[in-house]
């Protein structure tokens, strides 16, 4: 081996350096039994109160195992065609969706294509893998305001004055998560259509992630509602198969786009990618179904609802500071006395509990001397809700 590295080195991101020092300080995984995940992004993968059951088996055809299409088979983006244009009135055709292995794969592939020049827009409190994505491929980008002055909800103001504080490329390109992961916060009804417009126009772009689709009260929320002709934008839809139909483990995702950005991803996934297993395809597909989806929408959004304004009252209880908004399954919060939230960690480790420091998702990185040392993301997503009674006790036992 070379004493020059071949490989440059990337330190993992920042959910996954909370799971590393768990398992150094407690010996086991988070996630195993008798652990308190509350570090982690996944839902329950058990049937919920009046929900639709989940999958156990995938039925294929030896045909099945053959090479998937580029972007998606068939079925999959049939069904997809259908549920955006049945629930939220878009006008779309097979030709504005592309499959990939999950939502993260299929924003990567958003950035990697974008023009060098164009400059990234993306809000103070954010998920953490955006930040490494935009170092990874070292790109501009100014912070849009989004912390406890305006309660980490931004409004097409703040994107302006972010947007007139880079030179150079007068083109824009926002990424969001909406239901925002990790404060919650959502844009719904007509601020999500204002801010749809607004990046819709010529010289914008954006990605909406939203992964937490089925996670918003008192309904879901899609950014496809609010697209008049998506062929005329540079606006990018990404969700996935892992939160609202209670599948991580079958890595499905999708972008919905313009006609001419899929053909992009067509040809990427050509080389790049090589499909999506077509049994977790098919899985998918049938799960998308009119009944089925419309029932698993209901329940998503009953159960974590009623789950979020449970632990927000524990949460309050407890001393935590709350500024949570109405969607996803984690409460965004500031400890109470100054406690840090590596601090708190520390303490947590010892009854095999965790939760995601703040400063992971602060896009300016300011570690512990940024105004997001002393904030949480607590995750009540893959909690059963016997469980909460115990939960509380330790998080008020640490504080």
């Amino acid at each position: 081996m070379s004493d020059r590295p071949f490989l440059e080195h990337f330190d993992p991101m920042g959910i996954y350096e909370v799971l590393f020092s768990f398992l150094d300080a407690s010996g086991t995984y988070m996630g195993n039994p008798g652990t308190h995940p509350w570090a982690q992004g996944f839902p329950l993968t058990t049937q919920l109160p009046d929900g639709p059951t989940i999958p156990s088996s995938i039925s294929f055809e030896p045909t099945d195992l053959k090479y998937p299409p580029a972007t998606g088979g068939p079925e999959l983006l049939e069904a997809l065609r259908d549920y955006f244009n049945g629930f939220y009135g878009a006008h779309l055709s097979t030709d504005n969706l592309a499959v990939f292995a999950g939502g993260r794969p299929g924003i990567f592939a958003t950035m990697s294509f974008l023009d060098p020049a164009i400059p990234f827009m993306i809000e103070e409190t954010e998920y953490t893998p955006y930040w490494d994505l935009l170092r990874l491929m070292k790109r501009r980008y100014a912070v849009v305001a989004s912390n406890e002055s305006n309660r980490f909800r931004p409004e097409v103001e703040d994107y302006a004055a972010a947007s007139a504080s880079i030179e150079g490329d007068d083109r824009r390109f926002l990424i969001k998560s909406n239901p925002c992961n990790p404060t919650g916060v959502t844009v719904s009804g007509e601020d999500l259509k204002t801010v749809v417009d607004y990046w819709s126009q010529p010289g914008h772009g954006a990605i909406f992630d939203e992964a937490y689709e089925f996670f918003h009260s008192p309904s879901p929320v899609s950014a496809l509602a609010f697209v008049e002709d998506i062929d005329e934008t540079d606006v990018f839809v990404v969700g996935a198969a892992t939160k609202g139909l209670q599948t991580p483990g079958l890595r499905t995702g999708w972008v919905v786009a313009s006609k001419s950005n899929i053909e992009i991803f067509r040809n990427y996934s050509s080389f790049g990618m090589g499909g999506v297993a077509r049994p977790s395809q098919l899985c998918v597909a049938d799960m998308l179904q009119r009944d089925r989806v419309q029932q698993a929408r209901a329940a998503v959004g009953t159960f974590y609802g009623e789950q979020r304004a449970k632990y927000a009252a524990g949460l309050s209880a407890a001393g935590i500071e709350l500024f949570t908004g109405d969607g996803g399954f984690y409460h965004w919060g500031r400890l109470p006395g100054g406690l840090g939230a590596r601090e708190f960690n520390t303490r947590l480790f010892k009854h095999k509990a965790a939760i995601l420091p703040g400063t992971l998702c602060d896009m300016f990185r300011r570690g512990d001397e940024g105004p997001h040392r002393d904030f949480i993301r607590f995750s009540f997503g893959p909690m059963e809700p016997e469980t909460y009674d115990e939960n509380m006790e330790i998080i008020t036992s640490c504080l």
